[in-house]
């Protein structure tokens, strides 16, 4: 099925209507989405993710990616490409403006665009605008919060984003030290986040402040703050090793006031509505980062074939056939991690595990394999010019951004009862 800006995207699922021996309707849908889910794992060539793969090829990232990695430049017509495509609202209800795909397409599609899509750094920043900011509004905003905020995120005549971390609070989240205090309107908001994805470019951004610090994580607070509110302080662009397309900064906010109605959700619920969103990033984030590592092994196959040494084609040697069997085995075992962690979000059994271990196992997979296809490619990977190199460093962000390995690997020994 395709992904197109006209009609909606269509969801991978089929149906089960008018069979006459049909199971209950709530146990048809499961089952119908577990079947999605199991046939898009099991199909690497699905037509969904080909034809968005196609798409993505040959409408985007069409300019010298060698200068815009570079200069980190900033691909704003592509990403209103995506979003005229329907890419923005692919995980949105349709009656929040989006387009209410299942899981199955969603994934299928984010695939599709890390396999398409030269700019890592783009089709990134898209991904975790949808899985942080948009997944917040969705689940937690009033109908005028989504009308005002979340429907021009998927039009994109807007770009939000989402600031939990500070300079002290990492992997250790809830030690911020952002205030919100209560005024007689509304809010006053004082603190610094940063390594914020989208920072330098958003038009908003959610910030988590606490409004009790006596009760830890408990009196956290989410609020929506409009970049041009008085006392916002946008600290750049911050350069980086990879990713260098995408967006990336610091938010500053000194005693910034804001109305009442900019709390998103209840006072207080700041660290349910953060663990909700982390849930869903950390589980789906590394859908491109998977497709991505499919094109290096697909282009490290192919150079390998048209590349001759001793007279044969360097594929011959088995050096390089099982350094190219290697960079298959892991990115298949990506792929299962990831549309594993998806059947738990379906059935809501054992969601923490399951994202963790797709998350730890997706970014060491895209490491390895950018990697080993420098070594395929020789001198032509290391040199900037053939654009091998550049996703040896676009993944390594992978072991830091939505939690560290090391975090991952905590959270799944804490599960298993010995961490």
């Amino acid at each position: 099925m395709t992904v197109t800006a006209e009609p909606p995207i269509a969801d991978a699922a089929g149906s089960a209507a008018g069979s006459a021996t049909a199971p209950p309707a709530d146990l048809r849908a499961d089952r119908e989405v577990l079947a999605s889910l199991a046939e898009a794992m099991a199909t690497l060539d699905h037509p969904t993710k080909v034809d968005v793969s196609r798409w993505a090829a040959a409408e985007l990232a069409q300019f010298d990616r060698v200068a815009a990695d570079r200069e980190s430049g900033f691909a704003l017509d592509d990403w209103r490409r995506c979003a005229e495509r329907g890419v923005h609202g692919l995980m949105v209800p349709v009656a929040d403006g989006g387009q209410g795909a299942d899981l199955a397409t969603t994934l299928l599609t984010l695939e599709g665009l890390g396999h398409g899509c030269r700019d890592n750094g783009l089709i990134y920043a898209i991904t975790s605008q949808m899985l942080s900011t948009q997944v917040a509004l969705a689940e937690f905003a009033n109908p005028e919060q989504k009308e005002r905020y979340l429907r021009p995120l998927l039009t994109a005549d807007r770009i939000g984003a989402f600031a939990m971390t500070e300079p002290e609070a990492g992997s250790d989240a809830y030690s911020i030290t952002a205030r919100a205090v209560r005024t007689d309107d509304g809010f006053s908001i004082s603190g610094h986040k940063t390594y914020i994805t989208l920072a330098s470019r958003c038009d908003f951004v959610i910030v988590f402040a606490s409004t009790n610090p006596e009760v830890g994580r408990w009196g956290l607070s989410a609020f929506i703050v409009p970049m041009d509110t008085p006392g916002v302080e946008r600290v750049g662009n911050r350069e980086k090793m990879g990713m260098r397309t995408t967006p990336f900064g610091d938010i500053k906010l000194h005693d910034v006031e804001v109305p009442a109605d900019a709390l998103l959700g209840r006072e207080g619920a700041g660290a349910s509505i953060f663990n909700a969103v982390l849930e869903v990033e950390r589980a789906f984030v590394f859908a491109p980062a998977i497709g991505v590592t499919e094109r290096v092994l697909d282009e490290s196959i192919a150079f390998s074939k048209a590349r001759e040494q001793g007279g044969a084609p360097i594929s011959t040697y088995q050096a390089v056939a099982h350094r190219l069997v290697e960079m298959k085995r892991r990115h298949e075992t990506a792929r299962l991690f990831l549309y594993r962690a998806a059947l738990s979000v379906a059935l809501g059994r054992d969601v923490a595990t399951y994202a963790a271990l797709a998350k730890l196992v997706a970014s060491e997979t895209g490491i390895e394999a950018a990697l080993q296809s420098v070594e395929v490619h020789g001198a032509r990977g290391y040199v900037s010019e053939y654009e091998v190199e550049r996703n040896v460093r676009d993944a390594i962000g992978g072991l830091v951004y939505s939690g560290t390995s090391d975090i991952q690997r905590n959270i799944v020994a804490r599960l298993l009862g010995v961490g």
